[in-house]
């Protein structure tokens, strides 16, 4: 009888913490979407963006990076905080995790210049074929499975996203449309499993809107600012 009624209270601690947990990591999410999409509000400039000073861009980048991946993020960070059985492992692994995210936004930031559409659509047409790649498929499944440290994490998820992320930044790093879109499409391959079936054409439809963009820039709203 003990025995039973420890392993129920077991079992009620384990569901309490997984319960804080998600709370706590989509609750950063919610919140992060809320200051992202006000600090970008009026940026938005298309390909022809400016990013602002470096303390401006790191606000609104964390915001952004918080918002978009932690909801994907939210399975392993559940895991990690089951497995210590400790709601303090929550920021101990989303913290690192986030940091990768920030790193990368400070090599956007040194990297990015406003550009045209020729420069956007190859940005574009890159991402799709890199969907393609054994690359792309190596850090996505480490992406889904591993779940070590929230910095080696960070790091097989980076690998994961690079086409979306680089593709979110050459069609209008500001934008909050392409913002939501580039997040559902991380998101969903964050939680579903790799399928041919799904990932092939959508590499060809990100190939393709590289191409349109190419060929007919005008044809793609908010890619240029209005005149």
């Amino acid at each position: 009888m003990s025995a039973g009624r420890g392993t129920a209270r077991l079992r009620r601690g384990q569901g309490a913490t997984t319960a804080a947990a998600l709370t706590a990591t989509l609750g950063l999410a919610a919140a992060s979407w809320v200051a992202a999409v006000r600090l970008m509000n009026g940026m938005d400039m298309g390909a022809a963006t400016r990013l602002g000073s470096f303390g401006f861009f790191a606000a609104v980048w964390v915001a952004m990076m918080a918002a978009m991946m932690l909801p994907g993020a939210a399975p392993a960070v559940v895991r990690h905080a089951q497995a210590s059985g400790r709601l303090r492992a929550v920021p101990l692994f989303a913290g690192p995790y986030l940091a990768v995210w920030a790193l990368a936004g400070v090599a956007v930031y040194v990297l990015y210049r406003p550009h045209g559409s020729f420069a956007a659509g190859v940005v574009v047409i890159a991402a799709g074929a890199y969907e393609l790649t054994p690359l792309k498929r190596h850090f996505r499944r480490r992406c889904r499975d591993s779940a070590g440290s929230g910095f080696g994490f960070g790091l097989c998820c980076a690998g994961s996203s690079a086409g979306l992320m680089l593709m979110l930044v050459a069609l209008g790093v500001m934008s909050v449309t392409w913002m939501c879109v580039i997040a559902v499409l991380v998101l969903a391959q964050k939680l579903l499993p790799a399928k041919a079936a799904i990932d092939v054409p959508l590499a060809l439809a990100i190939a393709g809107l590289g191409i349109l963009i190419i060929i007919a820039p005008a044809s793609v709203p908010g890619l240029t600012p209005p005149m």
